[in-house]
């Protein structure tokens, strides 16, 4: 674009914000916003305070000045220009800053700190806490920021070198005032009345405030718990409900302010509220949208990153921006005893740890946020956009974008994930296309304005992510986004008195409101597109635009003693390498058009997406092209000539000679999906299960937030997707019509998959993998004592063949040790009944209220429980300390089997369990018996040696331990795997002599989990996909003579290392059972868990 071209539209960018500001001024001022069409103010509705869509924002205060003036101090850095734009806009700036003084005061606590309305902010407003910050204190740091030259404005210079920024000297201005911090005074007034609102239990603050009075009317805050009470408000309980964004969105606009005036209340607050909402992630790593203040829990089960959480991210990566290369801050602060009005809601906490007031976890948060989003709720089908998924399991929720979630992609800039960025905000570009501006909501299913959401009240963040799309690329592209945005309003949103809101894109039906984020966002990022040279798009320093549009910077004192600072090894390191810390570089321009997005080969599956190719072509007015029927954005589509000249091109602004003349797109990415559908047998039994009927469907069980079970094949329906990113494995994306998300799992029990023989769903051995059973046993009716616990145990316990467990628990007390290196019991095994124990009173203390209305039968197996038969869940835990028979837990552990020529076949799997608990028994659904005895053939190894190395030619094994222990445990490491079996004595085979030999493996990155194996991970003998490698068994097996041994040991080797080694060697019996997959057309279906009835490993 010629740069005349561009000055032409940064000149109507500065006509546009001043049609809408004079008129403010004329008309509204000193009322908060301009009704445009009807040229008049618009105030609070005193008249229905449940108004809160004004009144949450509008707080009788002049919102419309404080939220412009940043704008006119970047409008003061214009290039000079006939029209003096840059002069008149600093005199604008200054002349803005002396009327809100004159209102409001200045800040101080004597006669000149009452205005014409009032002394500060002090106004019977009860507002929104998230709006007020970001626009009222927001507003003013940022301009207070610019009035001492601590943000740039070219020309204006206030002070000298030798001054401190932080403690700047009266600025004489040529209106008349002398600047002296009137703004930053009255920011403090204005953040101070807000102060209340964070009075909870939680550290989340309440969503509004009155900035007179407080919070009276939440009953419940602490504040009140010291009062007598005769403040709080009668009335229906105010609303605690508010949003991640709303939460947790302060820290910038908080920070600076604490950083500013020394108080460092606000940004411990802040960030305080920020780690509340964070802390409270579910466990795939996913924010919801909704959260009560109060309480704590989620409200509603979607995750975004539109309305509700947007800003929360924003929030996390500028926090890091901004604090970078700060000191850590003060955290304490000092009453001041003359006062007896000072609240500070940091004395409920304890203090944050420097962990949590440092940049770098921001980073991390932000790291970790994105890559949960891009897991769970990026999408590239058809074209790549973010869909909102549920927040525990990240299932698809609903099918739709919202206007607010445009945002996403100038964050994504900032990050450094251009590419996303660019791909992403395609498809905005091409609804704006499509409406001639954004409806809130727009279906991706249907194509088309989703539940008649069809407004637009003037919102910036789509042109926020072209301005800075277009500082990463330089691409002209985008320069005409802009000028279509521009043209659009100019045609569609204007009126006598200003710039109107669309309360309708598809008819064109204005709003009489001129929200004050039209003159403090949207028109300041599309001047900052058209003015490359702009002192802000150069600056090098920490500088952030906040949610609201408003540049803050931390400025840094002249001569300052640095204080203690933050050791960074103390943080976390960042788990995954393909975080993005730096940013690429632009890419080339193309030759002859100039532009790579408009040669893009993906460019127009967005438009796609929105039927471009089937509207009407538009002009440079866009309007209809000269010689077509005329139509509107909502007229039905209908089919284009096809003559070059009549296609459209997005933006519609975009010239001809941009277009590729042989531009050929790639494949449009819709991913293979094929539906199976089980045939349905009515006279099949159905086991009845808790939460069936939350689900819906009565084959399927909820067992846990990531896994699902099918009961029966019978009328199931699975719908499989291809997924490329696995080398072509399937995952079942849905089950019975119940989306699954990216990483949750249906559970199938072989037995009812044992007669299925179909190419499309076959069950196949898995070759490598096998299972590892162990039993514990715990004691829940009373705590052993200390003495109790010091007693020393064998490494080894003998069970002759003909002795139950039962009777074996009864004599255990009375065995010796067999081994000179007898141990005392270790954290291993103590641990483990402790966790339990804790588990259960957790238990107790919880599900009264997260069950509450749930039958009892229904809620103790669905949990899945390990007491079935406890009449109440509040007394699970007193309730086991009369049970005698300890409890039975079994620990299921992933193994890999060896491999070479001195591999041996395992010992045959038990065979089905003779006792009256199994998968299909629907009164005993569970698969072992939750206490008392274990039948043998579940669990038919008993008798247990740990070994260590056994690498030592000079302490040999005993004689009697491979024919007296049927499990042999080793440490891996210290020789070879053969040398290791070679060191065993030879011993005549025998059911209670050894019949295997588990290696346990040392390190995190080897650790073969249960979970990591369904998790998509192959075990090979290369350790491929980060797995356990399989043990090499390069040579036959031989005695400690050297003769070849006979009957060969089966060896299996496991991960966990030392915990996992003590836990195996306390075990009270063992289990080998042999792992199955579901496979289709030859590939894995990755997310398809089948087990043996234990609830998919959870037993």
């Amino acid at each position: 674009m010629r740069p005349s071209r561009v000055a032409e539209l940064r000149r109507e960018v500065v006509d546009m914000f001043y049609h809408g500001f004079d008129n403010y001024m004329r008309i509204a001022f000193p009322e908060d916003e301009l009704r445009p069409v009807t040229c008049a103010p618009l105030t609070r509705d005193a008249k229905n305070p449940g108004n809160v869509e004004v009144n949450d924002v509008l707080g009788n205060y002049s919102l419309t000045l404080i939220d412009s003036l940043s704008t006119l101090a970047i409008f003061a850095s214009a290039p000079p220009d006939d029209r003096a734009t840059g002069p008149k806009a600093l005199r604008d700036f200054q002349d803005g800053v002396a009327a809100l003084v004159e209102q409001y005061g200045d800040g101080r606590p004597g006669p000149s700190g009452h205005g014409l309305r009032a002394r500060g902010f002090d106004v019977d407003s009860k507002v929104q806490v998230f709006e007020t910050v970001i626009r009222g204190v927001g507003g003013l740091l940022s301009a207070h920021l610019f009035a001492v030259g601590a943000l740039p404005i070219s020309g204006y210079e206030p002070l000298g070198p030798e001054h401190d920024p932080l403690s700047p000297p009266p600025i004489h201005w040529p209106n008349g005032l002398t600047y002296d911090g009137q703004l930053l005074r009255l920011a403090l007034d204005l953040g101070t009345r807000i102060l209340p609102a964070f009075y909870t239990k939680t550290g989340m603050p309440y969503p509004r405030v009155n900035l007179r009075h407080g919070i009276p009317f939440y009953k419940n805050s602490p504040l009140h718990e010291s009062s007598s009470g005769d403040h709080i408000v009668d009335g229906p309980p105010e609303i605690t409900e508010t949003c991640s964004a709303g939460a947790g969105s302060l820290v910038l606009e908080f920070t600076v302010l604490s950083r500013l005036t020394g108080d460092p209340r606000f940004e411990q607050l802040a960030k305080r509220a920020f780690w509340a909402v964070w802390y409270r992630k579910s466990h795939i790593g996913l924010l919801g949208a909704g959260v009560d203040a109060e309480q704590g829990h989620w409200v509603g089960p979607y995750s975004v990153v539109g309305a509700g959480a947007d800003s929360f991210f924003e929030y996390a990566l500028k926090s890091h921006i901004l604090l970078s290369g700060h000191e850590l801050p003060n955290r304490t602060a000092v009453e001041p005893k003359p006062k007896d009005d000072w609240l500070d809601p940091n004395t409920l906490f304890a203090p944050l740890t420097e962990v949590e007031n440092s940049p770098d976890a921001f980073l991390q948060a932000w790291h970790h946020a994105h890559a949960a989003i891009k897991r769970h709720l990026y999408s590239d089908r058809d074209h790549p956009h973010y869909e909102n998924v549920n927040l525990w399991t990240g299932s698809l929720a609903t099918n739709w974008v919202d206007s607010l979630g445009a945002f996403y992609a100038g964050l994504l800039v900032l990050a450094g994930e251009v590419e996303e960025a660019i791909e992403t905000s395609l498809l905005y570009t091409a609804i704006w296309a499509r409406y001639a501006a954004l409806p809130e909501r727009w279906s991706i299913t249907h194509k088309d304005i989703e539940g008649g959401l069809g407004w637009w009240p003037l919102r910036p963040e789509f042109i926020e992510s072209t301005y800075y799309i277009y500082q990463a690329t330089k691409d002209p592209w985008y320069l005409y986004v802009g000028e279509m945005v521009m043209r659009d309003i100019q045609r569609r949103c204007t009126s006598q008195c200003g710039w109107a809101g669309l309360q309708n894109v598809l008819t064109g039906e204005k709003s009489d409101r001129m929200e004050s984020f039209f003159l403090g966002e949207t028109t300041q990022y599309l001047y900052l597109l058209f003015d490359e040279s702009h002192p802000l798009n150069k600056l090098d320093a920490g500088f952030v635009f906040t949610t609201e549009g408003h540049p803050l910077i931390l400025p840094k004192a002249k001569s300052s003693v640095r204080s203690r600072t933050f050791d960074q090894k103390e943080l976390i390191v960042y788990h995954d390498p393909s975080y993005t810390n730096t940013c690429p570089s632009p890419p080339s321009a193309t030759p002859l058009t100039g532009s790579v997005i408009a040669a893009r080969d993906d460019i127009y599956h967005a438009a796609k997406m929105l039927d471009l190719h089937l509207l009407k072509p538009k002009n440079r007015l866009g309007l209809p092209a000269e010689g077509t029927k005329p139509f509107g954005q909502h007229t039905p589509p209908w089919r284009l000539e096809s003559d070059l000249q009549k296609l459209t091109p997005f933006p519609w602004t975009l010239p001809p000679e941009m277009v590729p003349q042989n531009g050929t797109c790639r494949k449009i990415n819709q991913p293979v999906e094929m539906l199976l559908e089980f045939s349905s047998n009515a006279q099949e039994l159905i086991g009845v299960s808790a939460f069936n009927y939350l689900m819906g469907i009565q084959n399927l069980e909820r067992l846990t937030m990531d896994r699902i079970r099918v009961q029966t094949l019978s009328g199931l329906k699975l719908t499989m997707r291809q997924e490329e990113d696995t080398d072509g494995e399937w995952r079942v994306s849905k089950v019975n019509g119940v989306q699954l998300g990216r990483d949750e799992f249906i559970v199938m029990s072989r037995a009812i998959l044992g007669e299925v023989s179909d190419p499309r769903f076959n069950l196949v051995r898995d070759p490598v993998n096998v299972k590892l059973v162990h039993l514990h046993h715990v004691d829940l009716g009373q705590n052993k004592t200390d003495k109790e616990m010091e007693q020393p145990r064998p490494e080894s316990i003998n069970t002759d063949d003909d002795v139950s467990q039962e009777e074996q628990e009864d004599e255990e007390s009375e065995q010796q040790p067999e081994t000179a290196n007898a141990t005392s019991e270790e954290p291993a095994s103590s641990s483990l009944g402790s966790y339990v124990k804790s588990l259960l009173a957790n238990l107790a203390a919880s599900l009264d209220d997260l069950l509450d209305g749930i039958p009892l039968e229904a809620a103790v197996t669905a949990l899945p429980s390990i007491l079935p038969s406890i009449p109440s869940i509040s007394s699970i835990h007193a309730a086991t300390r009369g049970i005698k028979r300890p409890l039975n837990v079994f620990l299921n552990s992933t193994a890999v089997t060896a491999t070479g020529i001195g591999a041996a076949p395992l010992p045959p799997s038990p065979p089905p369990p003779s006792s009256p608990y199994g998968p299909n028994n629907p009164t005993h659904s569970r698969l072992y018996p939750p206490f008392g005895p274990v039948p043998r053939d579940m669990i038919p190894y008993t008798t247990i040696y740990a070994a260590g190395q056994l690498c030592s030619v000079e302490h040999p094994l005993e004689d009697s331990i491979p024919r007296n222990h049927q499990i042999l445990l080793l440490r891996r490491g210290g020789c070879s795997f053969s040398e290791k079996l070679s060191n065993i004595p030879a011993f005549p085979p025998s059911p209670s002599s050894l019949q295997l030999v588990v290696v346990v493996s040392d390190g995190e990155d080897e650790d073969a989990s249960y979970t990591a194996y369904y998790s998509g991970q192959t075990f090979s003998s290369q350790g491929v996909g980060g797995g356990l490698a399989r043990p090499l068994l390069d040579q036959v097996q031989k005695t400690p003579g050297g003769l070849v041994r006979r009957n060969p040991i089966p060896m299996i080797m496991v991960g966990g290392g030392e915990m996992t080694y003590e836990t195996l060697k306390r075990a009270k019996g063992v289990a080998v059972g042999r792992r199955w997959f579901l496979e289709s057309q030859g590939r894995r279906l990755r997310n398809v868990i089948v087990d043996e009835g234990d609830a998919g490993g959870v037993a």
